[in-house]
Formats: C-alpha cells, sequence, structure tokens
C-alpha cells in the first residue's frame, strides 16, 4: 500500500547533527521513508559508524563532514553537495547544552551556544535555501525545543538560542514561503538522548519529570519520526513558519 503524502522516494535529506541521538533517528526515519539521507557532523569516525549502521538496514547514505558554525565550511560543504544532487530536505538539528547560573555563566560558553544553536541554522539554512529557491520547491525543519516556550533553572542562554529558533523559522517562511520552501520547526520535549545522559540517570529530576508530563515519563527519540516525515513530506505542502511541539503534553499542562 502506497501513501503519497509521507513517501519521501526520490528526495535526498541533509540532516546536522546525525551521527547519534535525535539526529541519528531522525536521518533513520527519513530513510525508512525513501530519502537519500546525508548525514552531517564533525567527526568522521561516529558518521562512518552511523552511515554503516543506516547502509546495512539497506538505505541509501552520504556522509558530509563539516563545521555548521564555520559559514566558509558551510558554503563548501554545500556547494559539493549541491553539485552532486541537490538538497530537497535539510533538517538543522545540530545542537549543544551547558547548563551553569546565570549570573556565573561563562561569556565563552554563551558564544558557543549561540554559534552552535542559532547561528547554524543561518548558515547551514542559507546556504541550502539558494538551491532550493532557483528549483521553487525545498523543505526546511529547524530542531527547536520545549525551552522554545518554557524555561528552566541554570538555562537560560540555552532558552534563549531555542527561542530564536522558533522565530528564525517564522522569518524564514515569511521570506522564502513565495518561492515555494516549507520552512518549520520540530520542539521536542524530553527525550531520552546522549544531550539528557545527566539528566534521564537523575533519579530526582526523572521524578519530577514524569509527574509534570501528561504523558509520564520521558520521550523516545523514535517519537520524533512522525513529525520529521510529515514536515518532509507532500502532507505539510500549506503548513509553514510552525513549531510542532511532539512533548507528550508539557507545553500544554500547568
Amino acid at each position: 500500500m502506497s501513501f503519497p503524502l509521507f513517501d519521501l522516494s526520490g528526495h535526498r535529506a541533509l540532516v546536522t547533527g546525525s551521527s547519534q541521538g535525535i539526529g541519528f533517528a531522525l536521518a533513520a526515519g527519513l530513510a525508512t521513508h525513501g530519502a537519500e539521507v546525508v548525514l552531517n557532523g564533525r567527526s568522521r569516525d561516529r558518521l562512518k559508524d552511523a552511515a554503516e549502521t543506516l547502509r546495512a538496514e539497506g538505505h541509501a547514505v552520504a556522509t558530509a563532514a563539516f563545521d555548521v558554525t564555520d559559514p566558509g565550511a558551510v558554503a563548501d560543504a554545500i556547494a559539493a553537495l549541491e553539485a552532486e544532487a541537490p538538497i530537497d530536505i535539510l533538517v538543522n538539528n545540530a545542537g549543544m547544552q551547558f547548563r551553569a547560573p546565570l549570573e556565573d555563566f561563562p561569556h565563552d560558553r554563551w558564544r558557543q551556544l549561540l554559534e552552535t544553536n542559532i547561528s547554524s541554522l543561518f548558515y547551514v539554512g542559507q546556504a541550502v535555501a539558494r538551491g532550493m529557491i532557483a528549483r521553487g520547491r525545498g523543505k526546511i525543519i529547524n530542531i527547536a525545543s520545549v525551552q522554545s516556550e518554557l524555561a528552566r533553572p541554570g538555562i537560560a542562554p540555552y532558552t534563549a538560542t531555542k527561542g530564536a529558533v522558533r522565530n528564525l523559522t517564522r522569518g524564514m517562511a515569511t521570506d522564502w514561503g513565495r518561492h515555494g520552501l516549507q520552512v518549520n520547526a520540530i520542539a521536542p520535549g524530553y527525550f531520552r538522548t546522549p544531550l539528557n545522559q545527566a539528566l534521564v540517570e537523575d533519579p530526582a529530576f526523572t521524578e519530577w519529570l514524569s509527574g509534570r508530563t501528561p504523558a509520564g515519563r520521558w520521550g523516545e527519540v523514535g517519537e520524533l519520526v512522525g513529525a520529521a516525515v510529515f514536515l518532509a513530506g507532500e502532507a505539510s505542502s500549506f503548513v509553514n513558519g510552525h513549531t510542532l511541539f511532539v512533548d507528550g503534553g508539557i507545553t500544554a499542562s500547568l
């Protein structure tokens, strides 16, 4: 049985920060629905291992090792990829977290968060969008966060960057929608990932999260795939500038 609204066959997807965690899960999900995926990260060894895992499952996979916070490296990498084949789908997933009291938050970490969590989306999004604009079509999915809407102690700079992701998504949709692009965001709640490992292993935090989230548990990264496939496919052809929260209901509940 065919489901053309969710069929990504014949499309090529670049997923940044995809050697592990949410990025890898999203790349695997897009590949399962027919897309050729390009994995990105800075570690060639991790990319090689991730690509081999997906190829063993029969998926078409390429890798592109470049630093998404370096605009020159981004421009060169995207030009090389576009010379091979068009990028039809971009998932801007690369991101980082650092926790510290706001009054003591290191300035170098502030700059690093800005570059990794928001500037990279601008650099990669801009470079990929140029080809999409020329072709009159394209899908960009930015990875926001539950912290695009809510705050917690110790992560105010991270919260600032993820709020910016939400508004940059709106701006990209506003500027590029007329060229046939759909730009949306996925805002994950609390998921079991390497980025959250310290919290996962903290019984007190897990107890708090289970009580605070209507679903009563951590999310599993595979539960983000449906949102990504929806936003990457024809099913979302008139969805633009939207942030889809996949959070077990945490933003809906006091």
